[in-house]
């Protein structure tokens, strides 16, 4: 497994990371300490959860932790607050305020049966609290120990730029990566997110990196969903899927098939040789998924390839 450091701190993280989102949705305990065992085997060191994943407050986080049991300590657990429960996105009332962002970590603490969180980030940015009081509040965390490194997601780039300015001005704990939206498909945070992490040393941790399976290369228009997949149980995959979509997916697989790797390969192997990625954080339901994620992650396109991939995407 190759490591990757963490942003511009002294943490290596694993190329690949696991999404704990569907555990305790689609993934009961005893699925989840599957998963979690043959990640650890795997190689893999980084978990990122949040406190809304799972239906209820906790449930993810409580369910990785039991996973983990003694192995806690050989991992980076990384977790998220400040999210509105219910699963429709967006910052919760007062999700950055320090009375919020007190309680939510003492919170996680308890799910996670932990005593400190290697990576916090803040899950959506709130409009209503200066970034100022939410980086204060951050570190403090940090200062006690009950945080070891922070982070964001779902900020624009001028929104990171801002909180690491106002970090370096208060002298304060700054944010060490940046979780935004990103795939081979999905790319729009290469014109303002980026380039600030670039220049500023934040690392990237995409989030859907396959699209919810689309990327997986097991979807194909016209043929039966796999039973117990997700885009079965959502009657097709919703905004995930479309013919132009599914037209772009069988592009690569040809391309692909002609040198010898998947769709699969492609979109994790794309991802994780992007220099600012420190990480994909891939969710998975199933542990022969968290196997072929690592292998994946091994395919690294040259430059020519790379070229090749762009314009398949253009189309």
């Amino acid at each position: 497994m190759q490591m990757k450091p963490l942003g511009a701190t002294p943490l290596q993280v694993s190329t690949v990371g696991i999404g704990c989102m569907n555990f305790g949705t689609m993934c009961d305990q005893a699925a989840t300490d599957a998963i979690v065992a043959t990640a650890l085997d795997a190689g893999v060191n980084l978990f990122d959860v949040a406190d809304i994943y799972g239906g209820r407050m906790g449930v993810s986080e409580g369910m990785l932790g039991r996973a983990l049991g003694d192995r806690r300590r050989d991992v980076v657990i990384a977790t998220k607050f400040g999210a509105k429960l219910g699963g429709g996105g967006g910052s919760a009332p007062g999700g950055g305020s320090r009375d919020y962002i007190t309680a939510a970590v003492e919170a996680s603490l308890t799910a996670l049966g932990t005593d400190y969180i290697d990576l916090y980030q803040h899950h959506f940015p709130d409009a209503g609290t200066p970034v100022e009081e939410t980086l204060r509040a951050l570190d403090e965390l940090v200062r006690s120990g009950k945080v070891r490194y922070v982070g964001c997601s779902n900020y624009s780039g001028a929104q990171l730029a801002a909180a690491l300015d106002a970090a370096a001005d208060l002298g304060l704990a700054r944010f060490a990566t940046a979780q935004n939206r990103y795939s081979l498909i999905t790319r729009d945070i290469e014109r303002d997110l980026v380039p600030v992490c670039t220049a500023r040393r934040v690392s990237v941790l995409p989030y859907f990196p396959l699209e919810s399976g689309l990327l997986s290369g097991k979807y194909r228009q016209g043929e039966p969903l796999p039973a117990g997949s997700r885009f079965a149980k959502w009657r097709g995959g919703g905004t995930f899927a479309s013919e132009a979509r599914y037209a772009l997916v069988e592009r690569l697989r040809a391309w692909g098939e002609a040198r010898g790797v998947g769709v699969l390969d492609i979109a994790m192997g794309w991802l994780a040789s992007r220099p600012w990625v420190g990480s994909v954080i891939a969710g998975v339901t199933r542990p022969e998924q968290v196997t072929a994620n690592v292998a994946a992650a091994a395919f690294a396109p040259d430059a020519a390839a790379d070229r090749e991939i762009d314009a398949l995407i253009a189309g």
